[in-house]
C-alpha cells in the first residue's frame, strides 16, 4: 500500500470514527458546563435566600418567623415588614426566572420545588397574600401568576 492510500485510508478512518467522537465530545462538554453554570446559579439563589433569613432574624420585632401575622405593628414596623417582603418578591422573581423551566426535570426539579416550598411558606402568611398584588405589580406576569396561584392555594389549605 502506498503512502497515499494510506493518507486516504487514515481519512477514511477519522471521518467515520474520529468527527463522530469530536461532536460527542463537545456536545457533552457543553452540557456539563450548562450543569455547571445552573448549580452555581441555584448557589447564589440558595445563598441570597440565607442572607434574606439573616435579614429576618435582625427583625424580630416584626414576627416574621412565627409564619402568623402580627397586628401591633408600628406604622416603621409595617414599613420594615413591607421593605423585607418586597426583597423576598424579588428573590423569588429571580429565583423564577433562572431556575423555572417546563419540564421539569431531574435536578431542576428539585431544585425548584425547593423553591416552591419557600414560596408557600410565604404565602401562607396573611399578611404576604394581603401585600401581594401591591408587590407584584410591574413584575414578570409568569412570575406573578404563578406566585398568585400559590398563595390562593395556601389561603384555602391554612385556615385564617
Amino acid at each position: 500500500m502506498s503512502m497515499t492510500e494510506w493518507m486516504e485510508m487514515a481519512s477514511y478512518v477519522v471521518t467515520v470514527f474520529g468527527l463522530p467522537f469530536a461532536i460527542y465530545a463537545f456536545i457533552r462538554e457543553q452540557r456539563k458546563e450548562r450543569e455547571n453554570e445552573d448549580e452555581e446559579g441555584w448557589q447564589r439563589l440558595s445563598d441570597a435566600y440565607n442572607d434574606f433569613l439573616k435579614l429576618v432574624l435582625a427583625n424580630p420585632d416584626l414576627k416574621l418567623l412565627t409564619g402568623e401575622r402580627a397586628f401591633d405593628l408600628s406604622e416603621e414596623q409595617r414599613e420594615r415588614q413591607r421593605v423585607i417582603f418586597e426583597m423576598l418578591i424579588s428573590l423569588f422573581e429571580r429565583a423564577y426566572i433562572l431556575l423555572y423551566t417546563e419540564p421539569l426535570t431531574g435536578r431542576r426539579k428539585r431544585r425548584w420545588h425547593s423553591w416552591e416550598d419557600y414560596m408557600r411558606h410565604w404565602c401562607a402568611r396573611e399578611d404576604f397574600r394581603e401585600l401581594l398584588p401591591e408587590m407584584l405589580s410591574g413584575e414578570d406576569e409568569e412570575f406573578a401568576a404563578y406566585i398568585e396561584r400559590l398563595a390562593r392555594e395556601e389561603a384555602t389549605r391554612r385556615p385564617r
